[in-house]
């Protein structure tokens, strides 16, 4: 009887222990907490004149990210993006706006962590290109319809006193017509200017959702110099 109750408790024991270690491999070991923030450096190049809305972007993990007191990603690792709003610069009124929303990351030894995160805020480099509200839409320098026509008329009145100059009271006539032109050329010129954020551009994201781990696959593209010796 005693024999059977051994054999009984390690037969149970042989399906037990592997069925609660597969359960512990399936479920995410670290999970990064919403609020996270995440320092990247872009490398693509992406602009409201050259990509569309739902086009990816790549950046490459700046500083390290910690949950529970421990490092989970380390410097080097992908994050991986998409352009979730786009609207490029009108002709006579209107800025470009973009918002970049980031989707996962990927670290090179095979960790996968999937999340949505806001752009919190940009290095000072990028420019003429500001965030203009807390979901991180960034927003080109375009003027609006009354500072594009107050830009045109001072070129028109500058065009129009060079024509005086040169010929009389006629030349003013064919100085302001040439202005008028040269103004709106110049005040469309100034005002179309698209948001571009060149590789190497500095950006920080905040995690709006909570970021499981999971175990990356052979299916997960990134950009080179991305090495994974564990994927599956």
């Amino acid at each position: 009887m005693e024999k059977l109750s051994v054999r009984f408790i390690a037969l149970l024991a042989g399906i037990m222990i592997p069925a609660v270690a597969a359960v512990s491999a399936s479920q995410p070991k670290v999970t990064l907490a919403a609020g996270t923030q995440i320092d990247v450096q872009l490398t693509t190049t992406i602009s409201t004149s050259a990509n569309q809305q739902g086009d990816p972007f790549l950046a490459e993990v700046e500083d390290p990210v910690f949950a529970g007191g421990e490092e989970v990603i380390s410097p080097g690792s992908t994050l991986r993006g998409h352009i979730a709003f786009l609207k490029p610069a009108g002709r006579l009124r209107g800025r470009a706006e973009m918002r970049l929303v980031a989707d996962d990351i990927v670290t090179k030894n095979g960790k996968q962590f999937s999340f949505k995160a806001d752009l919190a805020s940009l290095s000072s480099d990028a420019g003429v290109v500001k965030k203009k509200d807390d979901e991180g839409t960034l927003q080109g320098s375009g003027k609006g319809s009354k500072k594009t026509a107050e830009d045109a008329g001072i070129a028109t009145a500058a065009g129009a006193g060079i024509g005086g100059i040169s010929a009389g009271g006629t030349g003013a006539l064919y100085g302001a017509g040439i202005g008028a032109v040269g103004g709106l050329i110049y005040a469309l010129a100034k005002h179309n200017r698209n948001v571009v954020l060149s590789a190497g551009t500095e950006l920080t994201f905040q995690l709006t959702t909570t970021g499981p781990e999971s175990k990356a696959s052979k299916n997960t593209l990134v950009s080179a110099p991305f090495v994974c010796a564990t994927c599956q």
